[in-house]
């Protein structure tokens, strides 16, 4: 099966004489703030990324969210209803607060473009639309129909979006996630961790800490115990984490504590370790026989496992990057994307964004000259024959 495409010079032909206009758009992407729980500012930059999508011949619908701005669903007006659809997934929301942007105005420094939100992952959305572009303008033979989901609520877990991700990735040839990519050589992400959020509620009795306090249960003594148990199930071998990220608890100096509270974060590589470490959190007792002992949570975003159709679409993405001159690596990611989703029905191959760095952080930016490289890259791979491995 034919697995590089011969039309690199075309590619970069247009993407190069596109350069200028892709930088514009980026800068007007970055330049829209979009923290995850503002819906208005969501629909501003859905609205402009409808507008662009349609320009370029795609059937374009904003399908609006109850607490988040909604998701865009993009597909090409003429269709090949025979062939099979290959999925490009983006978010356009970010951590960053409104008014960001005048503490940190986009700039552009020693072949750096930094602002908030460009690395994580505006870059990305900057690719998905310029591949296509580069296709619809020459037209290049394509042989799986690309289909795109820009949702706006990724950061704060896609609770919204994350039904129509499964509905499309079961019918999937495959799935390409422009996240941005991992460390400065921009490694691809061939796995991710699952996510699991647990909460520990100990209920004990009150009770006078001067007057009466044998009359009284400690809550927050009994959940001292429970947090030792906790952190002795890391498995940092396994790659299993379990980390106690809050606590809370009592009513007064003077008063034995009657609740305590722990809200803990899990990670693990294989659906089997979620499995395990769920069972292993559920199954904790109470030090105190006297104290209620409520524990609930679950792994909310299974793990992006190594499967073979996943390294499959890695090997392919090896290939077409040879042709530009890159020497691409993999790597295991720690946190959790939409590729966790995908990636339970159909091949899936996340990290596919810009290089740079600083997700998440006051210095976010991207290396200016990978934009076009990357973008490139996700050209070539939408010209591929459909994914079959299992």
């Amino acid at each position: 099966m034919k697995r590089v495409c011969s039309h690199v010079a075309e590619i970069l032909s247009f993407l190069h004489a596109h350069e200028d206009e892709m930088r514009e758009f980026l800068g007007d992407l970055v330049s829209m703030e979009t923290p995850s729980h503002n819906k208005e500012a969501q629909h501003i930059i859905l609205e402009f990324l409808r507008e662009r999508f349609e320009a370029l011949g795609f059937h374009v619908l904003h399908v609006p969210g109850k607490k988040t701005g909604g998701y865009l669903y993009a597909r090409p007006l003429k269709r090949n209803k025979n062939r099979p659809i290959q999925l490009l997934i983006g978010h356009c929301d970010t951590v960053w607060p409104t008014g960001t942007l005048q503490e940190r105005p986009l700039s552009y420094e020693k072949g750096k473009i930094k602002g908030p939100g460009v690395y994580d992952m505006k870059a990305g959305l900057t690719q998905i639309f310029y591949a296509l572009a580069a296709i619809q303008s020459m037209p290049l033979p394509i042989k799986v129909e690309p289909v795109v989901v820009i949702n706006s609520d990724e950061e704060i877990g896609s609770w919204e979006s994350t039904s129509i991700i499964k509905r499309l990735s079961r019918i999937a040839s495959r799935a390409f996630i422009l996240e941005p990519p991992l460390g400065l050589d921009g490694k691809l992400k061939t796995a991710r961790k699952g996510i699991g959020r647990f909460t520990i509620t100990v209920k004990g009795k009150a009770a006078h800490a001067g007057l009466d306090p044998t009359k009284g249960i400690n809550a927050i003594v009994e959940l001292s115990h429970q947090v030792q148990q906790l952190y002795a199930m890391n498995d940092y071998e396994k790659g299993i984490t379990v980390n106690v990220g809050t606590i809370e608890g009592g009513i007064s100096p003077n008063t034995v504590a009657p609740m305590s509270k722990a809200v803990v974060d899990v990670r693990v590589l294989s659906e089997k370790d979620g499995e395990f470490i769920t069972k292993k959190i559920k199954s904790l007792k109470p030090h105190h026989r006297d104290v209620e002992l409520i524990i609930e949570g679950a792994i909310g975003r299974p793990p992006m496992e190594k499967t073979p159709r996943n390294q499959e679409l890695w090997r392919i993405a090896q290939l077409q990057g040879k042709q530009l001159g890159l020497k691409l690596e993999e790597a295991t990611a720690g946190g959790g994307s939409d590729a966790n989703t995908t990636s339970l029905y159909t091949a899936s191959l996340d990290g596919l964004g810009t290089p740079g760095d600083g997700a998440h952080a006051l210095h976010e930016f991207i290396f200016e000259k990978k934009l076009l490289e990357r973008t490139a890259l996700l050209t070539l791979l939408l010209l591929t024959e459909p994914i079959n491995a299992a």
